[in-house]
């Protein structure tokens, strides 16, 4: 009996020290940061790895430091020109004060979501539809400068905000799809008429092009043709001086010899006997060139001498 109280009391003492190097020995990840606290008061920030603590004394906080996003839930904002839209966010964070976000803020994904909100209504409540749905990046650069500049005190930092969507009533939302819809037609209309335009310019350009060319060309085959006119008048110019000048040569010199005819014949008329040299001009017209002329003695009027 002794022996059995005795194993037990031994099991026991094994499984409270079994309990307290379980409760002693706590581990912290690589992405995060731990927080020991003794006596419920902050004692030391430890590093990621294997780290012992004093059970019942100390206790040890794991605080994430990985860059995180919370969703913020669609809320209903009024515009600046009374429209009522819906939006909806996403927010990227990251602690890089373990120590400041474990006791500066209780619930700080509440905090963070309430305030984007809050500064959501603030920002799109000054602006119209039609800026608000043209603002995303000052909507989300405004945000994050209200955000960051908040939650600075908390350890943590606000990396980025996107706006998921923005989102009018449904009737505004079909007006605006009709409007996008007759400004795409217009754009179509718009772009038809300017391509008609472009080819008509283009069947004047090429219209043009070839009256210019059909002009050059008949200009050409004028000149061409007044060319070929002058040619041919000067080569009969000089055809018929040529012959001019030789008709002239021709009749001055059968004037001549038409001249000399009529002094032989003069002549024979009045004398009985002519000496005709026999190279004379006369003996061609009469045929008699080459031949011999004798002096030949003429009687005139032998009856009227004997007489």
């Amino acid at each position: 009996m002794y022996e059995l109280e005795i194993a037990l009391v031994l099991v026991v003492v094994f499984a409270v020290i079994v309990i307290l190097l379980k409760m002693s020995f706590k581990k912290v990840n690589q992405y995060e940061k731990g927080l020991v606290e003794r006596f419920n008061a902050y004692a030391k920030t430890v590093e990621p790895g294997l780290r012992i603590i004093v059970p019942f004394v100390e206790r040890l906080y794991r605080v994430n430091m990985r860059e995180q996003v919370i969703d913020v839930p669609p809320q209903e904002i009024i515009t600046e020109d009374n429209v009522v839209v819906t939006i909806d966010a996403v927010i990227y964070y990251q602690v890089v004060d373990a120590r400041r976000a474990l006791y500066e803020i209780e619930d700080f994904e509440l905090a963070i979501v309430k305030l984007a909100q809050t500064t959501l209504r603030n920002i799109v409540g000054e602006m119209s539809l039609d800026v608000a749905l043209t603002s995303r990046e000052k909507i989300n650069v405004d945000l994050r400068s209200v955000l960051d500049h908040a939650t600075d005190k908390w350890g943590t930092k606000v990396n980025r905000i996107e706006l998921q969507r923005i989102d009018p009533p449904q009737d505004i939302q079909t007006a605006m799809h009709k409007q996008k819809t007759a400004e795409q037609e217009r754009r179509q209309l718009r772009l038809l008429a300017t391509g008609r335009k472009e080819a008509a310019e283009q069947e004047k350009q090429a219209a043009i092009l070839k009256a210019q060319g059909e002009k050059q060309s008949s200009i050409l085959n004028a000149e061409g043709q007044a060319r070929s006119v002058e040619l041919i008048a000067d080569a009969q110019a000089k055809a018929i001086k040529l012959v001019s000048e030789s008709a002239n040569q021709y009749f001055r010199d059968n004037a001549q010899l038409n001249k000399k005819l009529d002094v032989i014949r003069d002549t024979f008329s009045q004398q009985t006997k002519v000496i005709v040299p026999s190279n004379a001009d006369v003996l061609n017209v009469l045929g008699l060139e080459g031949t011999s002329v004798l002096p030949v003695k003429t009687t005139e009027k032998q009856s009227d001498n004997k007489q």
